[in-house]
């Protein structure tokens, strides 16, 4: 098994994770709370489509913390293009900051001391 194979999974699972998060935000702002909480329900249950596998798959390959670390930069990375293209949001300088804290997390957690 590919070791990108997990990643890629929990892309697509950060894709629906996001939507059903803040997508009801845009997309169900007028709509009663109990509607927004079912579509999003609704959402949600395929992103354990795609989570579930990955996390199975890739505790095979990677440690737990690896695969938390991995999972919160795939959300934060998701999450910008999801803020800037679908609720045309702008990023901040902030952003990048934060990014560059995530990109050291990532280190401490895969380099081998």
């Amino acid at each position: 098994m590919s070791s990108a194979a997990p990643i890629g999974l929990l892309f697509l699972s950060n894709i629906f994770m996001t939507y059903a998060w803040y997508g009801h935000l845009k997309d169900h702002k007028n709509s009663a709370l109990w509607v927004a909480i079912l579509v999003s329900w609704g959402v949600a249950f395929f992103e354990y489509i795609f989570q579930v596998p990955a996390n199975r798959l890739g505790s095979n390959i990677y440690t737990l913390p690896q695969l938390k670390i991995m999972q919160e930069v795939i959300t934060m990375i998701v999450f910008a293009g999801f803020s800037v293209l679908y609720m045309k949001q702008s990023l901040k300088l902030d952003y990048l900051w934060a990014g560059l804290c995530l990109v050291g997390a990532v280190y401490f957690i895969f380099r081998n001391p």
